[in-house]
């Protein structure tokens, strides 16, 4: 094992990753990158890591393009060409150069998919590729008083055919070209190749390779967007982020998550499957967080999300058992099936008041709204209860209750039955906030 590699990262990375391979196992993905992708040394390594997600029973459906090559070519043999609404007008001596360029765009990727080398990642593979005319196409036509001559569009997607070589674990390949029922060969955008394909297969996941720019690289930090800010923010960006339009088209026609990963970082496909936060952008049809009522089934994460704070003595500790007979007082904050969050709620009917308890936001997500988002949730709750205060006991987080509403009491104005519980050595500050109207 190399020196650089610590064994115990590696096992870490191994434990934390194997619920995502159960997860993704039997899954489709549509996977989209380009030409400039192809043409880069390091496109190995990204061949390599699709050898792994095969080997791991992920059906994969890949979409090259290759502009970059067909650029070349064309600037090579002095033709001119004209790219209107990122779509190239395709006259007949464009579709010659296409047509050799995306040719062998495509055995050079086959090529490589082939390899069993060994001592290498792909040693053993046998991977099984299949392309062919999986696509109808039919022309653009006439657009803003331009003939695009050649250039087409998806009509038709044979999701069948690929569904069959998809379950026989075979790799699915298209291009960027594509035939009508007449016979006539189309150069097609292979964003539009890929969404479409995407949305017929009903994709578990649509994955778009960016080769991003200086511009482009802020737009990563944004992580996670539902449709609708997508669909915001595709308005902004510049032409280098155009992926999120489709994405944002593919999430609106029922596939479950699009991913935009930049392709500059090694790894970057395997990162963003499985690490819980991934590196890329990935746009769901609603909020990634869910906040819900928790369960039974729920008991060992939230043992796992507060005994950090137990042993600090920050939390008081809370045995398996009483977490069993007091499930029902829980919410737990979940994230792509992890939970990052929890709190309690218990209700003192007689004396009109609630206490807030349990209220834990993971490490790795605090000071992203998250323990606000709880406490609101809560407030909104009672709002039309009897329950008009709110009521915490806390020995370290004092400051973050006061920074919202929360005043400081003594143990005097606590429920009798509560009060009789209070541990006299933990010294707890108690913490009371009237509820009002709480904004929607």
């Amino acid at each position: 094992m190399p020196e650089s590699i610590n064994p115990q990262q590696l096992v870490n990375w191994f434990r934390h990753s194997a619920p995502y391979i159960n997860a993704h196992r039997g899954h489709t993905f549509v996977v989209l990158f380009s030409g400039k992708a192809v043409a880069d040394p390091r496109f190995s390594s990204f061949i390599h890591d699709i050898a792994l997600l095969n080997s791991l029973g992920i059906k994969l459906c890949l979409v090259h393009g290759a502009r970059e090559q067909i650029e070349t070519q064309l600037k090579a043999q002095h033709i001119e060409s004209t790219i209107i609404d990122g779509l190239r007008v395709t006259d007949e001596a464009t579709l010659q150069i296409v047509k050799q360029t995306v040719g062998s765009v495509r055995m050079d990727i086959e090529a490589m998919l082939s390899m069993g080398i060994a001592n290498s990642p792909m040693a053993g593979a046998r991977i099984k590729v299949s392309s062919g005319n999986f696509i109808t196409a039919r022309p653009v036509g006439v657009k803003k008083g331009i003939d695009f001559a050649h250039t087409g569009e998806v009509r038709r997607i044979d999701t069948e055919s690929i569904r069959q070589n998809l379950d026989n674990n075979t790799i699915v390949l298209l291009s960027s070209i594509a035939y009508s029922p007449t016979g006539e060969i189309f150069s097609m955008s292979a964003e539009e190749v890929a969404t479409s394909t995407a949305v017929q297969l009903n994709a578990d996941k649509i994955i778009y390779l960016s080769d991003s720019d200086e511009h482009s690289k802020s737009f990563f930090s944004h992580h996670q967007l539902n449709a609708n800010e997508a669909c915001t923010l595709s308005k902004t960006q510049p032409e280098s982020c155009i992926h999120l339009e489709y994405a944002t088209h593919a999430i609106k026609n029922g596939v479950s998550r699009a991913h935009i990963i930049d392709r500059e970082q090694d790894g970057s496909l395997l990162l963003e499957l499985f690490t819980r936060d991934g590196v890329g952008v990935m746009v769901t049809a609603d909020n990634y967080d869910v906040l819900r009522q928790a369960t039974i089934d729920d008991i060992g994460g939230i043992l796992e999300l507060i005994e950090p704070l137990e042993i600090e003595g920050i939390l008081v500790r809370r045995s398996r058992e009483k977490l069993e007979t007091e499930i029902n007082h829980y919410m737990v904050l979940e994230r792509d099936g992890t939970i990052i969050g929890c709190t309690a709620l218990y209700a003192y009917p007689k004396e009109h008041v609630a206490e807030l308890a349990c209220l834990v936001i993971h490490p790795d997500y605090q000071k992203e709204g998250r323990g606000d988002h709880l406490l609101l949730t809560i407030e909104k709750q009672l709002r039309n209860s009897t329950i008009n205060a709110l009521f915490v006991l806390t020995s370290r987080t004092a400051h973050w209750f006061q920074e919202r509403g929360f005043q400081a009491s003594d143990i005097g104005s606590l429920p009798i039955e509560k009060q009789a519980l209070y541990n006299l050595q933990r010294k707890s500050k108690v913490f009371i906030k009237t509820l009002g109207s709480i904004d929607v």
